[in-house]
Parts: C-alpha cells; sequence; structure tokens
C-alpha cells in the first residue's frame, strides 16, 4: 500500500510537470481525498482543492488518474499564453502523457538493473557468456579485464535506522519507530546511502563511472575490481608474490593493501563500522561467482574469528580458513598457495615432516636428521621467513601441517 501510494505520488509529479510544460498551463493533481498532491507551483501542495479553485470564472479541465489501488484526477487550467486549445485534444494529450509516464516508471531503472544483473552474476545465475557478456556491454559493464570481488559489509551505515546521521547524510530519523509514512523514505535512505558508498569507492580507485560496483542488499555492496597488475600498480610492491604461486592468487597482497587504503576512505565518508572480504582473481566469468563466494566465506569468517581486524581474506584467516570453508577444492588451492614458497626447497619440507613427525621438539629433530640444533633454527627461520608462518608458534604449525596434508590430495 505504502509503495503503490508512493508510486501515485510519483506519477503525479512527473504528469504534472509535463502537461505544465507542453500546455503552458497551471495543472494539478487531487487524490481520492480531493487534496492536492502535485501541482506547477508548489504553493497548493496539500491544500484542499476546493480552497483553490475559488475562482468560477476559470475552466478547469479534469482528467481521471488511476494507478493500482491509488485514484485521483489531473486537473488543467487554461493556457497561460492565451492559446486555444480544445479540450477534447487536451484530454487526449493528458491521458497520453498519463500512460507514458506510468509505463515508464514501471521500468526498472539503470541502476535497478545493474545491481540484479552483478547479483546474478555473483550467485552463479549464468546460462549462457555469450549472453552474459552482451547484457553487460549494454550496461556499460567492461568484464575484459580480470577481475576479483572486494564484498563490502556497511550495514552499520546503509542499514541505520537510529537517531544519529553519519558523515555526508543528514537524514538520520528521531523516531524510535517508524510511523507509516517514513517507511519509504527509510528505503529511499537507505538507497542513497548505499550510493554514497558506491560513489566512495567509484572516487578512491578513480573510476570512470558506478558500472561494476552493486548494492546487493544487507547493507552489502559488491566491487568487480580488476585484479590485474596494471590496476594494481598502486599497491603493489615487487617481490609480493612467488614467481611459482597460483594466479589465483596472483597480485592478492596488492589486493589487500588497496582495500585497506579503501577502508579509511569508506570510514572517512560514513563514520561507520565496515568490513570488508576479498576474494581471489578467478578466470572466466564463472570466475566471478567463485571469487564472491571466496569474499562471502572470508567476511563471514573474519568477522567471527578475527574481529579485530577489518580486512579478511582466506589466506590470511590462518586454521578458520581450513575448518570454515566447506569447499575441499579451495582448501586445497589454499594448502598450495601457502606452501607455494617451498615448492622448490626440498630440505625445507623435509625438515617439516620430520619437525611435526618428533611432535615439535627441536632436539630429536636435530638428532634424526642428523644436524646441530643451530643448523635447525636456521631451516625453521627460512621457513618463517618465506612463508611467514613459524613452525615454532602453535596457530602456524597447524596451519602448516594441515597445509601439507592437503597438499597430498592434488
Amino acid at each position: 500500500m505504502l509503495i503503490a501510494t508512493a508510486q501515485f505520488e510519483r506519477v503525479a509529479k512527473m504528469v504534472t510537470q509535463r502537461v505544465a510544460k507542453l500546455l503552458c498551463a497551471e495543472v494539478f493533481v487531487i487524490d481520492q481525498h480531493s487534496v492536492v498532491i502535485a501541482s506547477s507551483t508548489p504553493q497548493p501542495i496539500g491544500l484542499p482543492w476546493q480552497q483553490i479553485c475559488s475562482k468560477p470564472e476559470i475552466n478547469y479541465l479534469r482528467v481521471p488518474l488511476s494507478l493500482e489501488a491509488q485514484s485521483g484526477e489531473v486537473i488543467v487550467g487554461e493556457p497561460l499564453n492565451g492559446e486555444v486549445i480544445s479540450p477534447r485534444l487536451t484530454q487526449v494529450l493528458v491521458e497520453m502523457v498519463i500512460n507514458q509516464t506510468a509505463v515508464i516508471d514501471a521500468l526498472p531503472n539503470q541502476h535497478q538493473l545493474k545491481n540484479k544483473f552483478i547479483y546474478d552474476l555473483l550467485h552463479g545465475s549464468v546460462a549462457d557468456e555469450a549472453n552474459v557478456l552482451r547484457q553487460a556491454k549494454l550496461l556499460g559493464l567492461d568484464l575484459s579485464p580480470p577481475r576479483a570481488v572486494i564484498l563490502i559489509d556497511a550495514a552499520d551505515y546503509i542499514l541505520d535506522s537510529g537517531s544519529q546521521g553519519f558523515a555526508g547524510d543528514s537524514s538520520g530519523s528521531s523516531s524510535v519507530q517508524a510511523q507509516p509514512h517514513q517507511q519509504e523514505t527509510a528505503e529511499a535512505r537507505i538507497r542513497r546511502r548505499a550510493q554514497l558508498v558506491i560513489g566512495s569507492v567509484v572516487s578512491f580507485f578513480h573510476l570512470p563511472n558506478d558500472t561494476i560496483c552493486a548494492y546487493i542488499g544487507d547493507g552489502e555492496v559488491a566491487v568487480l575490481k580488476a585484479s590485474d597488475t596494471k590496476n594494481l600498480v598502486t599497491w603493489a610492491n615487487r617481490g609480493d608474490v612467488p614467481e611459482q604461486s597460483s594466479s589465483s592468487w596472483a597480485n592478492l597482497t596488492a589486493l589487500n593493501r588497496a582495500a585497506e587504503a579503501l577502508l579509511g576512505r569508506l570510514r572517512s565518508d560514513t563514520g561507520a563500522s565496515i568490513s570488508i572480504g576479498i576474494g581471489r582473481y578467478h578466470p572466466g566469468i564463472r570466475g566471478l561467482a567463485r571469487s564472491y563466494q571466496d569474499a562471502r566465506a572470508a567476511l563471514s569468517l573474519g568477522c567471527r574469528f578475527q574481529s579485530r581486524n577489518p580486512i579478511h581474506c582466506l589466506d590470511r584467516l590462518g586454521i578458520a580458513s581450513f575448518i570454515g570453508v566447506s569447499d575441499e577444492r579451495t582448501k586445497i588451492e589454499l594448502a598450495t598457495h601457502l606452501l607455494s614458497p617451498l615448492d622448490h626447497e626440498p630440505e625445507m619440507l623435509a625438515t617439516l615432516d620430520t619437525f611435526f613427525a618428533e611432535d615439535c621438539y627441536p632436539s630429536s629433530t636435530a638428532s634424526r636428521l642428523s644436524i646441530h640444533r643451530n643448523t635447525l633454527s636456521y631451516r625453521l627461520d627460512k621457513i618463517t621467513l618465506l612463508t611467514g608462518l613459524d613452525p615454532r608458534r602453535f596457530d602456524d604449525a597447524v596451519q602448516i601441517r594441515l597445509a601439507l596434508l592437503l597438499r597430498t590430495l592434488r
């Protein structure tokens, strides 16, 4: 009912503007209670029609306006420029404007189409890649560069209905419980705040437009970020990704740095708590759905187990990635990625196998390997330097051990 009322008022305003421009006349729209809800001049809005039509010498033409369960009338005064237009022609013209406006208003706008397209894309609703590419082109979305998903959880800002507005937004409601006429305003506020978050992303990455960003509901914004070296050069350092690393993990360190900088911009613009999940790049159109799954899993696990860190990625979640991700292929790929710096270090891998076989006791490990304890310490330090994981720390040791086991399933 509230949506129908809002749609009726929206159509009434557009009809009023168009008819007034076409006929150069005063135009009003009244609802079923004879209250003016739209006018070519703002003063009469909200007033009873009887209070306005106090001049009997003016001939008003009245045309019915019906939309869904709402009804009213379009009331047209005499042309202000003195032209004489037959009542029949005026009525036909007004009816044509009403019909065209109602049809156009019912069509989804560009933002809605784009949001739905990206939502379907990320949720794997892809039947024909050629058709997807055609739709993307129509929406101005370029899917040719390699892209990874950045998932922004801005629910605390976008969905907030409290009395305190945030930076860039003065629409906070002072009412604890929204009144019926405020609910549509709440929907508009959600759209506006989502667009503000998207605008911040566009500005931060210096994008030509917002076509790669979409509000996907529940306070979340998805960004299809170009993840090749060219588009991440600002955040990339030499040596970030080992040459033997899988392409799915390539440039992930730079993508994390970009997300950290983006988080600072978003917090500054919204004044709210925001978390970000980062997905890997996966090839092909369907790869975007896999990247979204990575980002979704990272965000969910990260918020549960690493709430202090607002940036979440599967390769930075520690043990949580191995126990929280259900997809076996993802676990194997993660294990391969974590140990990839040791692919050409058979001595280091043998040292790890022995270290774990000896329950992480340095003395018995060194004895079994027939090396000095200082040599063992040197090897463990080298493993830490190469992988970023220290076998002498419990959590890191568990990750390495799980990764060693999972790698055998390749």
